[in-house]
């Protein structure tokens, strides 16, 4: 069963100078995680993603649609990135979630991804 692992980092918890050396030594965890995923045959995809200010997000409308610069609603936390994995249940998902680094204050949501049909 497929599953996403959607990691939501906290506003502003990378910012300064310090908020830099905790974001090289997350994303160092991050890369070491992945490797074992995808070496187990677990992980495939992730991805980490860039600032919600390089977002646009298209709202649908009944007249049509409308596209807004940046994140379209006003969150403490981001949508930071994500791992796509393969595993037997949600157990084993939840159990690849726990060992997803993150500073205090991160959520981390497993969803369970719809197959159709082909």
């Amino acid at each position: 069963m497929q599953y996403m692992i959607l990691i939501y980092k906290p506003a502003g918890a990378y910012a300064g100078p310090e908020g830099r050396t905790v974001l090289e030594e997350v994303v160092a965890k991050h890369r070491a995680l992945a490797a074992e995923l995808t070496a187990q045959g677990v992980q495939k995809g992730g991805a980490g993603l860039q600032g919600v200010e390089t977002a646009t997000t298209l709202v649908k409308g009944r007249d049509g649609d409308t596209l807004h610069d940046g994140p379209f609603a006003e969150t403490r936390e981001h949508l930071g990135g994500y791992y796509l994995i393969d595993v037997p249940d949600l157990d084993a998902a939840l159990a690849m979630a726990r060992r997803v680094p993150g500073v205090a204050g991160t959520k981390i949501e497993v969803r369970p991804l719809i197959v159709h049909d082909q």
